[in-house]
Parts: C-alpha cells; sequence; structure tokens
C-alpha cells in the first residue's frame, strides 16, 4: 500500500507542476496559438460574432 501512496504522490507532483508551468506560459503569451485556440472554444470571450470573425480569418 505504501508503494501505491508512493506512485500517487508523484502523479499529483507531476501534474502540479506541469499545470504552473502551463499556466505560465499562457501568461506570458509564450504560445500565441493557445490564446487564438482558447477563443475558437469559447473560453475568454462569449460573443459568438467575435468567434466567427476569428474564424473567417
Amino acid at each position: 500500500m505504501k508503494t501505491v501512496e508512493r506512485i500517487i504522490m508523484k502523479i499529483i507532483m507531476f501534474q502540479i507542476v506541469f499545470f504552473m508551468v502551463g499556466q505560465m506560459l499562457h501568461q506570458w503569451d509564450f504560445i500565441p496559438e493557445i490564446r487564438t485556440i482558447t477563443q475558437y472554444e469559447g473560453v475568454m470571450d462569449s460573443n459568438f460574432i467575435s468567434f466567427l470573425e476569428t474564424f473567417g480569418r
């Protein structure tokens, strides 16, 4: 059981690290395509017209 707990803790730590790295990359706009993808998905902007304008370009 102790081995399983260690594995679960390692998985949790990896997820936290990758989450923090992903948040920093998104905040610093390191990959501009990510911001465009979130606009397509409607995460940042709930306006359907701007989605169509962005999608039409």
